[in-house]
């Protein structure tokens, strides 16, 4: 289903989603709004959040997902634009090439991905539930990654802890905050055709293609394939979906030996 076959699963919500300016998070925000919802384009990035904002009809706000006062401002300006925070869409992050072997990876980038990648999320989870709390409704969307589920000898050593602790931390908050009809799950994609994976395997074709051929499709993932499970997610066709490792990997979770 395209963006312009999408059901209005959303009329009337309110989405919040950051790094909305490219990648998942443009694609996301464009297929929430195509599903009816109001949507507030989050970036560092000035250009593409407004871009994004254009394109959907929506707010921008420019913020820095590991400012807490900026995250707070995020969703206080969500809230007082539209009336509501319905979809809470934690979807920023970073890969950055110095994030690599154990061995390898010093201290300094080890911090910055665990804050953009793990620190983040706890920020914009804390500051968009209480609204949900208030409504007795809302659904979380968190950007994990199958990395979380699975060991890769071509490790990204920051990337992949800070990843498993977002699939921790929305287990143990959609069981919290459940009662109060809320929901949190993690999204937990393959990889997807991205400017960022296309920047990193161009510097490495040798590790894209090591990275491919347990790819049981063939091929990885669009951007608007990963959009279509957040606006699931993010609908009350996922009512019932609640603190899952939701994968949308093309099968690589369960693959041993692929097709060739």
């Amino acid at each position: 289903m395209t963006e312009q076959s999408a059901c209005r699963r959303l009329v009337g919500r309110t989405a919040v989603v950051t790094g909305a300016g490219s990648g998942i998070g443009l694609a996301s925000a464009r297929r929430l709004a195509a599903e009816g919802a109001h949507v507030v384009c989050a970036d560092i990035d000035e250009t593409t959040g407004k871009a994004a904002a254009d394109a959907t009809g929506g707010l921008f706000v420019r913020t820095d997902v590991t400012d807490e006062e900026q995250v707070r401002a995020l969703f206080r300006a969500a809230y007082d634009t539209y009336g509501s925070v319905d979809v809470a869409f934690n979807n920023a992050g970073i890969s950055p090439p110095d994030d690599d072997s154990v061995l390898d990876t010093g201290l300094e980038a080890w911090r910055r991905v665990q804050e953009v990648n793990l620190t983040s999320v706890f920020l914009c989870c804390k500051y968009a539930i209480p609204y949900m709390r208030e409504q007795r409704r809302g659904s979380v969307i968190n950007t994990a990654s199958f990395v979380a589920r699975m060991g890769a000898a071509t490790s990204q050593i920051g990337y992949t802890a800070s990843k498993g602790g977002v699939l921790a931390m929305s287990r143990e908050l959609g069981v919290q905050f459940a009662r109060d009809g809320i929901r949190v799950n993690a999204l937990c994609p393959g990889p997807v055709n991205t400017p960022l994976l296309r920047e990193l395997f161009a510097k490495d074709p040798e590790r894209a293609a090591r990275r491919l051929v347990h790819v049981p499709a063939g091929r990885f993932a669009e951007p608007e394939e990963i959009a279509a499970a957040v606006a699931f997610l993010a609908s009350d066709d996922s009512s019932f979906v609640n603190a899952a490792d939701f994968l949308v990997d093309g099968g690589i979770a369960g693959a041993y030996v692929t097709p060739l």
